[in-house]
Formats: C-alpha cells, structure tokens, sequence
C-alpha cells in the first residue's frame, strides 16, 4: 500500500507536445507563394468569365511553362547563394544552335539539340567555375557571359543568314520526332496541353525530390546558407555549385528547344530580360536572396502567379502596363513575406 501510494503521488512526466499544424506550414518556404496564387486565382476567376475556360486555362499555364521551368532551376541555384545573369539568353543560344546546324549545316534534329546541349552544359560548368576558382561574385560572372553570348547570337547569326533570325527547322530530317517531345499538345478535353507545361511539372516534381530528399540537396542548403561550414564539414562545395550553373543552362535548353520546335524560329535577341523576372519567380516562391532558404515547388507556384496574373490581365481587357506595377509590389511583398517566415521557421526549428 505504501509503494502504491508513493508511486500515485509522483508527478506525472509530460512530453513536449510537438509542432503544431501551423507550425509545420511556417518552415515552408512556398506557404507564401500558395497563398498569393490563391489569391491571384480567385481574383481572376470572378472578374473575368474567361480565366476558368479550357482556353483560358491552358493560356495561362501555356504562360507560366518556360518561365517556371528556368526559376526552378534559378531557385536551385539561389538556395546554393549564387545568380544567374546568362540563363534567359541562354535559351536563344542553344535555339539558335539547334536551328543553324539543323538549317543551314544539314544536320539531323537530335543531332543538333545534343550539340546545343553540349554547348549550353559547357557554359554552365565555365560559369561555375570561374565562380568558385576565382571568387568573384557570379553576378558579374554571368553578367560578362551574358554579354558574351548575346553577342556571338546577334554576331553568328547575322553572318550565317544575313539577318538576326533563323526560321525554316520543320523542314529539317528528324523535326517530327524532336516536335512530339518539345513541341506536341496534349488534348485534356478542350483544353490543348503544351509540351512545356508537362516539361514544367516533370523537372519540378525531380527538384523538389532532389532539394529534400537526397544528399545534394542537403549540399545545396548548406553551401548556400554558410559556404565556409560546409566545406569544414566535407560538402564538396566547389562541385555541387558547378552542379547548379550546368541546372540552369539545362533548363535554358530545355526552354530554347521547345521554343524553336514549336515557333520553328528564333530571334537572336530573345530571352534578353528574362533573366530578372526568373529570379523574380524564385523569389516570390520563397528563395532568399541571401541563399540557403527556398523551395522548388514554390518558385513553380511563383511561375504560375506570374501566368495567371499576366493573362487575367489581358482577359479582363486591362492595360497590360498594369502587369509592371503588379510584378513591383508582387516583389517587394514577397522579399518582406520571406525573411519573416524565414525568422518564424528558425525559431521553431530551435
């Protein structure tokens, strides 16, 4: 009776409770990017009839595609602490490859998407380790490459065909094949599904699986958040920041060549300015300009604000000017929004 007693007047040990729900959803880097589509979407969805329509719909995706594509992998890039000015002409330089060796040299199709490729990885790997052997800031790095290649675009181009565009590709050996995989539609009822909405959610869903579950997203975090610390603590930084420059000048091919096989020609200056309004999705997805913080998942969803916004515009017969004031304070919300989820998801981690 007495060890009964004594045993029933102990006090009862309480286990920490665990993150609560909105605990949980603060330590995510897109929370904030969902919401603002949200909004955007119902927004859209009740001024204008034509939003919700299978031709709206596959408007505004069609829109946010090649965007979201490149600021998936320009978040990568942002999480790992680094920029880059090159990725939008990028996409004209590996197009415009395709299509010179395709047109004008004779080339296969394939032949001459794997050239630019090539081409494009070489770039990204330059770029990367310029970076890191010797320590400029990428933002001039990529700068100077970028005008490096929008020059050779405008140079090569005019001395092989006399103007700055290159058209004729569909008629090239190999077109109909590389078209179905860059360039096809997939038909969802009345909706026609570009090929590069497919490519979108395809390269989203494998960076967001590689950024959270796999060793080297781990390295991407931890380069990006203290480069010093990391390469204490073994991460091979110099190769996993290598890694992410070749991301962006993949994305930028993949961007390039569905461009050229679905318009079949390319002007050598497209893509210019794009590069701001990559980083621009990145950011409203959640990424930190200062790197170590982001999503992949929300720089797609930061894309598709983007689509949504810039076609509701037009389907609510708006001056499309009014996007530019949209896309500044859609920036400048999203920078405050993120440092301070990024301040509640530190405390809570604590």
């Amino acid at each position: 009776m007495t060890t009964s007693t004594e045993a029933s007047e102990k006090p009862a040990v309480h286990e920490p409770a665990g993150p609560t729900i909105w605990q949980r959803m603060v330590v995510r880097p897109e929370i904030g990017a969902a919401l603002g589509a949200l909004l955007v979407f119902v927004f859209f969805s009740i001024i204008t009839d034509r939003f919700l329509s299978p031709l709206g719909v596959a408007t505004w995706l069609d829109d946010a595609s090649t965007l979201g594509i490149m600021a998936v992998a320009v978040a990568l890039l942002m999480i790992g602490g680094e920029f880059d000015l090159s990725a939008g002409v990028m996409t004209a330089s590996t197009a415009l490859v395709t299509a010179l060796l395709a047109v004008h040299a004779g080339w296969n199709v394939w032949f001459a998407l794997l050239a630019s490729l090539v081409l494009a990885l070489l770039v990204g790997a330059f770029n990367g380790w310029l970076v890191m052997r010797t320590g400029l800031p990428s933002f001039i790095v990529t700068l100077g490459t970028f005008l490096a290649l929008q020059g050779l675009n405008l140079g090569v181009t005019r001395l092989v065909t006399g103007t700055v565009q290159v058209s004729g590709i569909r008629s090239a050996d190999g077109y109909n094949s590389a078209g179905w995989v860059f360039a096809s539609t997939l038909d969802i009822g009345d909706a026609h599904i570009q090929a590069s909405v497919v490519w979108w959610i395809v390269l989203t869903a494998i960076a967001a699986i590689v950024l959270v579950r796999t060793k080297f997203g781990n390295w991407i975090f931890a380069v990006g958040g203290a480069l010093s610390n990391a390469r204490a603590v073994g991460v091979p930084a110099d190769r996993t920041k290598i890694v992410l420059f070749m991301t962006t000048a993949f994305a930028g091919w993949v961007v390039g060549s569905c461009s050229i096989l679905r318009f079949t020609s390319v002007q050598a200056n497209q893509g210019v300015g794009l590069e701001l309004h990559y980083i621009i999705a990145a950011v409203v997805g959640g990424c930190l300009l200062t790197g170590g913080f982001g999503s992949a998942i929300g720089a797609a969803i930061g894309a598709l604000i983007f689509g949504m916004a810039r076609q509701g515009i037009v389907f609510a017969r708006w001056d499309s000017d009014w996007f530019m004031l949209f896309l500044g304070v859609l920036l400048l919300a999203a920078v405050l929004v993120n440092n301070r989820f990024q301040k509640r998801a530190e405390r809570v981690r604590r």
